[in-house]
């Protein structure tokens, strides 16, 4: 990889780390970087181990965990404050890459007595999308 890239590429990481929850495509990822976008998704995993949009997905649902953990949110309201349009897709790339479904992980933290976050809160305060 040639290390003039690798800066570009951090830029559109970057905007991944802040925008995850809103509309971001591969488009505007690879804008970011100032590269084509097959030219992007080719560096970006020889640079980080995985394609874009896999590590925006990987970010969503570290998100979703916090928040499945912390906030008295439905799985519904949480599918979308991170990002995903499907709460289908969402669950399938949650129980992939955790191991188990949403409702799963939420309720084994219930279980444990951790306390949450009123949902009414966070909606109007506004979710701190940089946070994790």
């Amino acid at each position: 990889m040639t290390d003039e890239l690798l800066p570009h590429l951090r830029h559109a990481r970057d905007l991944a780390d802040r925008r995850f929850a809103g509309p971001l495509d591969l488009d505007e990822l690879a804008r970011a970087a100032n590269v084509s976008k097959y030219h992007f998704t080719r560096r970006f995993a020889a640079a980080y181990g995985e394609t874009p949009m896999r590590y925006l997905t990987k970010r969503r649902v570290e998100r979703a965990q916090d928040l499945l953990r912390s906030a008295n949110l439905t799985v519904t309201e949480i599918c979308m404050m991170v990002g995903f349009t499907s709460l289908g897709s969402f669950s399938a790339r949650f129980r992939e890459l955790v191991g188990e479904t949403p409702t799963q992980y939420r309720d084994r933290f219930a279980a444990a007595g951790t306390p949450h976050i009123p949902g009414c809160f966070l909606f109007m305060r506004g979710i701190d999308r940089t946070s994790t």
